[in-house]
């Protein structure tokens, strides 16, 4: 079996293939180190054989967990590393490997399933976006807050917004003005979400027409699904790229 894993700001997203004919047998989201031993651990069958990783934590950190994984399953792990040109995708930062591991790889993993031009989409913690040329240079992109940083900020920030989690879905049911605070909050952070996508579906069509594929991934893609029919959901791109960064034969 072989082992993947995120590991991103908030939470490690993991899953177990079978190493013969590569299908997802299980597959979890974890807030911790902790939280991931005690998930693989109750795991009925594990037997790993190989692990591969991506990190975007410290590399004290990222250093602390492949020692539990080693320790815990004696398997040998292959961490995902910055590179400037890999899979026919030239890294476009001025400084290669400042470019953000889970952003790399869900790029490479978006050109090589588009075979061409293509405008990656990841909306977690933060929302990014990512452009890659037919030719495979990939142009650059952008970062904002995520959903629930912008929702953050304003609790943090303004005494009187506070609701918990149920009440901030129920508010989504709807786009309409809000009339208490928790929908006037919740459905603003989302229209300005909707907003930063159709302003990159602009960049790329300025770019290519409609000559490309877009790819949606991360946690909150279903929240701007319905504006870009057209695109991909693919909530495992990270780990497409993954495999061709960490290939394991």
């Amino acid at each position: 079996m072989i082992l993947e894993l995120d590991c991103g700001n908030s939470f490690i997203k993991w899953r177990v293939l079978d190493a013969n004919v590569r299908q997802v047998v299980g597959e979890g989201i974890v807030d911790s180190d902790n939280a991931l031993m005690v998930g693989l651990k109750s795991f009925e069958g594990l037997s790993l054989k190989f692990c591969r990783l991506v990190s975007v934590r410290t590399a004290e950190e990222t250093s602390v967990l492949i020692s539990l994984l080693k320790e815990s399953f004696d398997v040998s792990v292959m961490c995902a590393s910055p590179t400037r040109e890999m899979s026919g995708v030239r890294n476009g930062y001025e400084e290669f490997e400042r470019l953000g591991l889970d952003r790399w790889l869900a790029l490479l993993g978006g050109f090589h399933l588009a075979a061409g031009a293509c405008l990656v989409l990841d909306f977690g913690t933060a929302v990014t976006a990512d452009f890659v040329a037919r030719n495979g240079d990939h142009l650059g992109g952008f970062i904002c807050p995520g959903m629930s940083l912008m929702r953050n900020q304003l609790r943090t920030h303004t005494r009187k917004i506070r609701y918990g989690d149920l009440a901030a879905e129920r508010a989504l049911e709807s786009l309409m003005p809000g009339r208490t605070t928790v929908e006037a909050v919740e459905r603003g952070c989302l229209l300005m979400l909707r907003g930063f996508v159709l302003t990159q579906l602009e960049l790329a069509r300025s770019y290519w027409g409609e000559d490309f594929a877009v790819f949606l991934t991360g946690g909150d893609a279903a929240l701007v699904s319905e504006i870009v029919p057209g695109a991909r959901v693919v909530p495992d791109l990270v780990f497409v790229g993954l495999a061709m960064a960490c290939p394991l034969s």
